[in-house]
């Protein structure tokens, strides 16, 4: 194991109203990351209100009691900055990064639509945010081609009922009946600073960062009835092969797998991630070299895990037949390399070509503060230990062949399969 590997200095304290605040100082350049994860995501949604955690995201910037609609880009901008939001199954962030000296404006951006959002909040930003995440809706999913392969494999995965059965963007027909008491009763139980954890790294001085966040967001009370249910009890297994074959606008065939498998944080889901390397990582991996260069039968192969924490997480893949080949030469092709890491053990220079991709990709990304900022946010939402970040990456190092061989063997099975095929629609079928 590497004794070299890079060592995230921080401190971690919780403000009286519950807010925890996570302050890593690194001088290597006059920048700050702030990064504000709160422990809310589609999974927390209710049944009818699918779409409302990635709703809140837009609703965000269009302003709060002291910051117009759209200003906290144009401040942060016009300041020298950056930000953005994103939302995901277990949460949803916001994320700016500044010049340092700059720390305060970003801090008290989030620490007012924290506090005063509803105050903006009324219904032509609900009708127009609504449209404008249908419209995202229909150019992410519905217009693109093969678009619809997350919500089919999601909902094939994971049982009606579970939280992980829809994706973060939810249904237009929930988004079309929310009602101003819908995403107000959604803010208060959610957006409190005891459902929160603020990171900042960069060009700080600690105790003065922490003494900001104290400023800021210390006035603002918690939520005393925040109260979080854990996900559904889920078994480890599909229980049967789930099969869709979806006859779509598209230029190629294309088959999507998906199975359930263990969460992420698990050793299981480390040795996962080492399989997506040893799989599709890049040119000289197993899938691309086989399918891709060899056989000549696939134009792309992807593999990849989604980390997952509500009982149990997904792994996926695809490939995309070239126009001489056909959705059944090249599933059994990508499924025979699947069911090659279940009968023998990869190689030693396989797995030094996995541990190199993933150290590489590891430490650029510890080497970005925004990226620190994020991840230490992360392990504490998640987890609820954000030194997290100085033990993953030698958790996949650690990774073994056996350890790679069980998990496949647990995971890559028939009767925890999903498939769904992309074929090029007839001119009738195009027609309905």
């Amino acid at each position: 194991m590497p004794s070299d590997l890079p060592h995230i200095h921080f401190s971690d304290r919780r403000l009286d109203n519950g807010l925890r605040v996570l302050v890593a100082p690194d001088a290597l350049a006059p920048v700050v990351a702030v990064n504000l994860w709160y422990n809310v995501g589609s999974r927390h949604e209710q049944s009818g209100r699918t779409g409302f955690a990635h709703l809140f995201e837009h609703f965000m910037f269009q302003g709060s009691r002291h910051v117009t609609k759209a200003e906290h880009f144009s401040l942060v901008q016009s300041a020298g900055g950056v930000n953005n939001a994103t939302t995901y199954f277990d949460r949803t962030n916001y994320f700016e990064t500044l010049p340092s000296h700059q720390l305060e404006l970003a801090l008290w951006l989030e620490a007012d639509r924290m506090a005063t959002l509803l105050d903006a909040l009324d219904q032509e930003n609900l009708d127009n945010q609504r449209e404008v995440v249908k419209n995202e809706k229909r150019q992410t999913y519905d217009n693109r081609p093969y678009g619809s392969f997350y919500e089919k494999l999601m909902a094939a995965v994971f049982p009606e009922g579970h939280p992980y059965h829809h994706t973060p963007i939810g249904s237009m027909a929930d988004l079309d009946a929310a009602t101003l008491d819908d995403v107000t009763v959604f803010f208060r139980a959610w957006y409190a600073p005891n459902n929160a954890v603020l990171s900042i790294v960069g060009d700080v001085e600690e105790a003065a960062a922490h003494a900001a966040a104290e400023r800021y967001f210390g006035p603002i009370p918690a939520n005393p009835s925040l109260k979080h249910t854990e996900a559904p009890p889920i078994e480890p297994r599909i229980g049967r092969e789930v099969r869709e074959v979806v006859p779509d606008a598209v230029p190629l065939v294309r088959v999507h797998f998906g199975f359930r498998c263990p969460p992420f944080g698990t050793p299981e889901f480390d040795a996962l991630e080492v399989i997506s390397q040893i799989l599709a990582g890049g040119k000289g991996s197993r899938l691309h070299r086989r399918l891709v260069r060899q056989q000549r039968i696939a134009q792309d192969v992807i593999a990849f895990g989604l980390p997952l924490v509500g009982g149990a997480s997904f792994f996926g893949g695809w490939v995309t037949a070239r126009p001489e080949s056909d959705a059944e030469t090249v599933e059994a092709a990508y499924w025979a390399e699947l069911e090659r890491l279940c009968d023998e053990p990869v190689t030693d220079d396989e797995l030094l070509r996995a541990r190199a991709l993933i150290e590489a990709s590891e430490l650029g990304a510890l080497g970005r503060v925004e990226e620190v900022a994020d991840r230490l946010s992360m392990y504490a939402t998640l987890f609820d230990r954000p030194e997290m970040i100085n033990e993953q990456l030698p958790r996949y190092l650690e990774v073994s062949a056996d350890a790679i061989r069980a998990v496949a063997r647990d995971v890559f099975r028939a009767d925890n399969r999903a498939v769904v095929t992309y074929v090029p629609a007839t001119p009738n079928e195009a027609a309905a």
